[in-house]
């Protein structure tokens, strides 16, 4: 796939790469612009996570330079489209670091797209944030790569603590074999015994398949099965959900966070009533406590999401909020974009208070959130509600 990138500038105008530049020269010619490069999957199977990435970038790349840019200087977002394949992930990001040289890259919406770029960003000395789940993306620490949103591992411990005050002890697994539900079935497996949890029904699909009825059926006829849990993202939860609906299965249902938008809502329906999951408070911004030190944050980005896009808000917008308010954060602590002051500034991040919840990184640790950033919902009446 040959394409050009989406260069936004000024007053969040579209331009394609000569116009650009004619752009830059004229607006901005006693300094370079800061250039922020992302690959994304706005289009494709993963384009329920890049949409509103790219949405958000945008938004928030034109109220920035609209307010006089970050360190004197115009914000420049250079975006590509990898459709969620490693392979063109990987490609984009060798363009971003090669041809465009940006600054600093967002992006990697899927795990698959995020590690294929590890390998680059490391070499290059680039310091990447990455908008996606898996854990494997940062432990072990990798110099030059972060992430903003919640692991899955921290979504299994989420979820069993919540499995664990209900008296939940057995429980069945219906797992994706993409990379997030691989990942994420492995670090369930791994820390379920930390809390008394023992799975007993172990099933999987493919990102292809259209009816999990045969993998349910196995979990219903197991003995001792008192929950369900589904690590994945994309259609097939909605599928899982709708099937197990459907094969009346009387037990709870628990999905991942790989899930938290209005998207999983409508493609499954009435079945989606009673499903639980753990997710960032954005998704219940208006339902936080007044003195909740999160509310703020979550209600205005929200509010300006949906003003400017008319569409319901999504955790994954919010990740590239995150994102980039902590790279410019540390951009103009820093007082420069020179790549090692920018990595450093970038792990040096406390005390920020963001979308998934406060960040404070460390040398050990480039994720920065601890189990208390989850919230654990539960949908009803066909929206999220605060899970009793």
């Amino acid at each position: 796939m040959s394409q050009k990138p989406l260069r936004v500038l000024g007053a969040g105008v579209v331009l394609g790469a000569a116009a650009a530049v004619a752009a830059g020269s004229a607006a901005y010619a006693q300094e370079d612009p800061i250039r922020i490069g992302s690959f994304l999957s706005i289009t494709g199977p993963a384009s329920f996570l890049g949409d509103p990435e790219q949405k958000t970038l945008e938004m928030y790349v034109d109220r920035i330079n609209a307010d006089g840019g970050v360190l004197g200087r115009q914000l420049e977002l250079v975006v590509y489209d990898d459709a969620g394949d490693a392979n063109e992930a990987r490609t984009f990001a060798t363009r971003l670091i090669d041809d465009d040289e940006v600054d600093i890259i967002i992006g990697g919406s899927t795990t698959g797209a995020t590690m294929a770029v590890v390998p680059l960003v490391e070499e290059a000395h680039i310091p990447f944030i990455s908008l996606a789940g898996a854990v494997v993306i940062i432990d072990p620490v990798n110099a030059w790569v972060f992430k903003t949103p919640h692991t899955d591992r921290m979504a299994c411990q989420k979820i069993f603590e919540d499995m664990q005050a209900r008296d939940i002890s057995s429980i069945g697994m219906i797992s994706g074999t993409g990379g997030f539900g691989t990942s994420m079935r492995e670090q369930c497996l791994e820390v379920a015994g930390d809390y008394g949890i023992t799975v007993v029904a172990d099933e999987t699909y493919g990102p292809r398949d259209s009816d999990m009825t045969p993998q349910l059926t196995n979990i219903r006829n197991t003995d001792g099965v008192e929950a369900v849990l589904n690590p994945g993202f994309g259609q097939g939860p909605a599928i899982v959900t709708r099937n197990f609906a459907q094969l009346g299965i009387d037990v709870p249902l628990y999905q991942s966070h790989g899930v938290a938008s209005a998207s999983f809502i409508e493609l499954a329906g009435d079945a989606a009533e009673g499903v639980r999951l753990p997710a960032a408070a954005l998704l219940v911004a208006e339902d936080l406590p007044a003195d909740d030190p999160q509310r703020d944050v979550v209600v205005t980005y929200k509010t300006e999401f949906e003003e400017q896009w008319d569409q319901p808000v999504s955790t994954f917008g919010g990740h590239a909020y995150d994102a980039l308010f902590i790279a410019v954060d540390a951009m103009e602590r820093a007082g420069t974009t020179q790549p090692e002051a920018l990595r450093d500034a970038i792990e040096q991040t406390t005390g920020f208070m963001g979308t998934a919840g406060e960040v404070n990184f460390s040398p050990e640790d480039h994720l920065g959130l601890d189990l208390s950033a989850f919230r654990m919902l539960e949908i009803r009446g066909g929206t999220w509600t605060i899970a009793d």
